[in-house]
Formats: C-alpha cells, structure tokens, sequence
C-alpha cells in the first residue's frame, strides 16, 4: 500500500488525540502497554503488520464522532459493529466490488467517491480514523442503516406513533423510551417494522390524509408485507415500506398534488410514514385508473405489477400474496366481496 502509518499521531490531529488520551479505558490500555502522553502512540498491527484499532480504541473513536456530531442520533455500538464487519478494524484496507465497480477503504469502508461528495458538501476532510468514522455516520443518518425511529420520521409522527394505544403497549414491554426508539432487526441487520408499527403507520396516514378516501389501513399493511416484507429500506427493487419507486412518489407529489410530505430524493422513501404516504396515494389513484372505479383485485394487481399487466381473467399469485397477508392483520376474509381495500 502506498500509505503506511506506524504511529497514531501519523493519521490524526492533536486535538483528536487528546480526546483518545481522556477516555478512561483508552488511556489505561495505552499506559499497559508501556506508551506515554506526550510521545507518539504506536498503532497495534496483526500477524501481517496491518495497523489495526483494538476493541477499545474503536469504542472510543466511534464515542468521541457520536458525542461531538450525532448526540442521541446514533448508537456508538452499531458503529463499531459496522467497522468489525467492514474492516476487522483494520485500518488501511481496501476492497473492491467487482459486481458495483466501487472500491471502499478504511475502517467503515467508504468509497472515495462518496467520502468526496460528503466532503464538499459538509466540508468534511476524512485524512484519520474519526473522519471516516464520522462519514460513515453522515450515511447512517441519511437512512442506508437506520437503528432509530427517531432519526427516521419527524417529531410530530413519533408523537402520533406514542399516542398509539397498541405501539405504546409494544414499545413499552420492548422497553423503548422516548427518543430513542430502536426499529426491529433481522439477521442480516435490516431495520424492519413490527406488524403492530406497520398496521399504526397505515392509521395514521389515513386518518390525517386519506380519510374522505376510504382507504383501508389493513390493505396498506397488507401490501407492505407483500412488497418490502416490512424491511424499511424495501427488498430487490422495491423502494422503501410501500415499493414506491422515486419517479412515482415525485409524480403523485407534483402532478396528482400529493403534497402533505415533500420527495426531493429517494432518501425520503426510506421513512415508513413518507413511503406509507405516497402508497395510499397510488392505492387512491388506482381505485379510479382511467376514470373508472375499479375492482379490488385490479387494484392490487396494479399496484404490485402495474396496471397495465392486469389480468383479472384468472387469479393470480399478486392477489394470493395479498389475500394471505390480510390474513396477519386479522383479516381471514378471502372472496373479493369481503376484502375492503376501499
């Protein structure tokens, strides 16, 4: 590698330094092992002579970037959980995506590309390890990983999310507090949404926007269990909560006037009330595809393949998909007469 550093003073500025130094655990595991304030601070290095951070210099790094930018916005756990899985805490690695054609670096793996385009927008330099900490954060907070649905959703949705009767009941026995509410998680670390949040959000989003409309909350949640399987960031192609792709949500917002959340980026879809939004939206617009009222089964069949791949001539496994995760919202009906979408 054209880059070798041997110390930690070689990457990063005083200033951070002194921050490392005043962190109880990190100045304790520098005094055992024999360095002094004052003098350089040698990086440890693994069995190929990569310099690498310990455990505790992580913890610290990732401490110090939430403290100063990100203060009750971001877990320093989830931090130094990405920088394991990234790197190993292995400082100058590299890698390359043959698939993405992207290379990325450093502890938290970023691309050049992206680490450029944060620094001239937010006058960000990345040349130590709590830079790179900190633009990874920056991408955190914009909503690739979201761990919180505080960072996620505006105050005043949260708000409506609390005053829920079954979410307060939920998030209350999972022992959320307020400000800090955690989204589920699966294997693979994908933020995701409790049916109990899922069916709240379609409530909220109806009763405020969609009232007069009739749209029905159990077939909104019923077509996020069908679309994204309640990941917040979508599943393959689909976008999001609802599988409402950007060019859609920016026509419902500037052509249909579906204005009461603004779509500037994609970014916005990751937000389940934005995505739930724009979802009962085009569920409304389908419902008259036209100018004709349509049926229930064209409405779904619509909305997960597109209207003009409809075929109400035979069922399909759309409609069998949706039909069974009205199921899980309590709805057991089957025949078309009975599920209400509308």
């Amino acid at each position: 590698m054209s880059v070798s550093f041997k110390y930690w003073d070689d990457c990063v500025d005083p200033e951070d330094m002194r921050s490392m130094w005043m962190d109880a655990a990190v100045s304790k595991e520098w005094i055992d092992a024999g360095e002094r304030m004052g003098q350089k601070v040698h990086l440890s290095r693994d069995p190929d002579g990569e310099p690498y951070l310990t455990q505790t210099e992580m913890r610290a790094v990732a401490e110090i970037i939430v403290q100063r930018h990100f203060n009750s916005q971001l877990d320093p756990d989830m931090l130094c959980a990405v920088a394991e899985i990234a790197s190993n805490r292995i400082l100058l690695i590299e890698n390359y995506d043959k698939k993405k054609k992207e290379r990325t670096a450093g502890l938290m793996q970023i691309a050049p590309e992206v680490a450029e385009w944060l620094a001239r927008a937010e006058e960000i330099y990345d040349d130590n390890p709590l830079a790179s900490d900190g633009l990874r954060a920056r991408m955190l907070k914009a909503g690739e990983e979201c761990t919180f649905w505080d960072s996620a959703v505006s105050a005043e949705d949260m708000e409506e999310m609390w005053k829920h009767p079954d979410v307060l009941k939920e998030w209350a026995k999972s022992g959320e507090r307020r400000g800090r509410v955690r989204f589920s998680h699966d294997s693979e670390k994908r933020p995701y949404l409790s049916r109990v949040e899922v069916k709240a959000v379609a409530e909220i989003i109806i009763s405020r926007h969609f009232s007069s409309r009739g749209v029905n909350p159990t077939a909104l949640a019923a077509l996020a269990e069908v679309c994204s399987m309640r990941f917040v960031n979508g599943i393959r192609s689909r976008t999001g909560l609802m599988g409402i792709d950007y060019p859609t949500a920016l026509w419902l917002y500037k052509d249909v006037g579906c204005r009461a959340y603004k779509v500037t980026s994609v970014d916005d879809l990751y937000n389940p009330f934005v995505s739930m939004y724009f979802g009962a939206a085009y569920l409304a617009w389908l419902s008259e595809y036209e100018g004709r009222e349509r049926s229930h089964e064209f409405i779904v069949q619509a909305y997960l393949g597109g209207p003009e791949n409809v075929n109400l001539q035979e069922t399909g496994p759309l409609w069998n998909k949706f039909q069974e995760a009205l199921s899980y919202y309590g709805d057991s009906k089957k025949d078309q007469g009975s599920c209400c979408i509308l």
